[in-house]
């Protein structure tokens, strides 16, 4: 079993800049491939962003390439989503999760296999 907890969430103002944090306990994080998703009021889950396990490969969705980062510090169990230049359209709750059998970098929610709680990201025009 794993546990995941994010932090860092809060309401900016757009064009400010956040870093969301993923903690996993429970089994060896580096074995795993590391996604975050996001969910707006009224609409499904969208990916966001992934990093395979070994942390040489990255992928965005288009809409935040250029604006968001994602990162993984292995020995602290935990990986990052650095956001910049928030748009309003960012609002929503972002979630990470792990994937144990994905090698690259996955894209679809049915390919994770555990999910934080997420936590809430608002931006205001």
């Amino acid at each position: 079993q794993v546990q995941l907890v994010e932090s860092g969430g809060g309401s900016v103002q757009a064009g400010d800049s956040l870093r969301l944090s993923c903690a996993a306990s429970g089994r060896t994080f580096r074995n795993y491939a590391v996604g975050w998703f996001r969910q707006a009021p009224g609409k499904e889950r969208e990916f966001v962003c992934s990093i395979k396990r070994n942390g040489d490969s990255e992928y965005y969705a288009d809409s935040v390439k250029g604006r968001f980062s994602i990162a993984r510090d292995d020995p602290k169990n935990t990986a990052y989503l650095q956001m910049n230049s928030l748009k309003p359209e960012d609002t929503a709750v972002y979630y990470c999760a792990i994937s144990c059998g994905a090698w690259g970098t996955p894209t679809k929610s049915y390919q994770y296999n555990y999910w934080g709680q997420g936590t809430q990201v608002s931006v205001s025009s």
